[in-house]
Parts: structure tokens; sequence; C-alpha cells
């Protein structure tokens, strides 16, 4: 058996425009990094790809500076459906569990194989959470998971590598994992086609303009319209949760 440690980096339009309402909470993948390990945690391969982004072609100014990666660093990359591809060869074999840091980018996968309808069958369904046990190792909260970058520091990893790579956090994965491996780590199933019944709440709309006015009472000045446009892409975007510590 192996283990697959995967990252993934993602890209969405933040405007209100209608592709975003078709494609809500829709995270497109750009980067695609992983480790294969063996049994006994030994690396056996490496996988780092960009992706060339079909649903939103531009990366978002926020995404660029989160992550480092551009528009024109992805012009001539391969798209998702030939990645995925590239990312079935180079798992070979169907005796494998996925280990993950969080469950976004394994749902964000599946998202993705469906959009371009995919071969999901493909992937196993096996998951190891590696977040969840490196806060159990760490006697930390299940309330307040920690970041990978924070889990590294603590475990004396070397910080080699900038976060926010697929790659580079897909590696920074795998030493967390050898750090805290034990008989108890077992693996879960995941079911992509599990979804939580959540009571519908009464839609709520921002009164934006109430939002600037209160902004420009705080801050004793007329805000100018960039200044606007910033505040009301800030709040999008953390309607997203993507951000989310």
């Amino acid at each position: 058996m192996n283990y697959i440690v995967f990252d993934l980096e993602f890209n969405q339009d933040f405007s209100s425009g209608a592709t975003q309402k078709l494609h809500r909470h829709f995270f497109e993948i750009i980067q695609i990094g992983a480790v294969k390990l063996d049994q006994h945690l030994n690396a056996l391969d490496t996988f780092d790809r960009y992706v060339n982004p079909t649903l939103y072609v531009e990366v978002n100014p926020f995404i660029t500076e989160l992550t480092g990666i551009t528009t024109e660093q992805l012009d001539g990359e391969k798209a998702f459906p030939e990645s995925y591809k590239d990312f079935i060869d180079f798992i070979c074999g169907d005796d494998f569990v996925f280990c993950i840091w969080g469950m976004a980018d394994l749902r964000e996968l599946y998202k993705n194989i469906r959009y371009h309808k995919l071969d999901q069958k493909l992937l196993s369904r096996r998951y190891i959470n590696l977040q969840t046990f490196a806060a159990q190792h760490l006697n930390l909260s299940q309330k307040t998971l920690p970041k990978l970058k924070t889990t590294v520091e603590l475990l004396g990893i070397p910080l080699v590598h900038s976060f926010h790579n697929a790659f580079h956090d897909a590696l920074y994965t795998a030493e967390v994992f050898r750090k805290i491996n034990k008989d108890t780590i077992l693996p879960d199933y995941y079911d992509p086609d599990f979804t939580t019944i959540r009571p519908k709440l009464p839609k709520q709309k921002v009164d934006f303009e109430k939002l600037i006015r209160q902004f420009e009472k705080m801050y004793a000045k007329d805000l100018t319209e960039e200044e606007q446009s910033m505040i009301k892409l800030a709040y999008k975007m953390g309607k997203t949760r993507q951000f989310s510590k």
C-alpha cells in the first residue's frame, strides 16, 4: 500500500457576476502537488503540475498575492482533464490512501472532476486527514485545528520552502506524517455523494451603502471608489471561507 500526500491551489472569481452564481463555492484547481510514500513513509516519487484554468481564466490578484501564481504563468500549461490523467498515471495503482491537510482539497478535487465529467472511480475513497491527527499529537483542541506552517514550526521541521505552493505544502505534509505517524492513524472513508442537510435560512442582503457610510464615519474620511471596491470584495471573499483560520 502507498500513500499519496497531495495538496492543491485554487482560483476563483470573487465578482458578483453570473459565472460565480452558477458555480457558487466552486474553486478551480490551478496547481497539484503530491508526494508518493511507501508503507514505511519512504518517498517513491513526486508530482508537481500547474493547471491552465478554463472556468476562471484570469487568476485573481488576491490568489496571486497568496500563492505567487499568475495568469501568464499558467498560459501553455495543460488544462485540468490532461493534468488529472497525469495525476492518475502518477498514482499508478489502486492500493493507495490519500493524505491531506484538511478536507477542502479532497472536496474540491471531486468537484473539479465532476465539472469536467471525468472518471472519479479512479480515485481511492480512503483518506487520512493529517491535520486532525497533528492536533491530537500536539494536544490542541479539535475546534482550532492548526495551520500547516504552525505545525511544521512546532514539530521542528526545517523551513526550506515557501508555503501556499501545492508542491511545497505536500512536501511539508509528508514530513509532518513522518513526525506523528503511529499505529492509531488509520484511514477514513470519503463519500463524495454525501451531503449534510442544513436548515434553510432566509437569504440576507448586505446594505453596502450603509456599510461604506459606517467605514467613513469610523475613519472620518470619504472613501475613494477603489477603497469602496476593496471593502466589497473583502466581504465577498470572506463568504467563501477559503481564508478561514
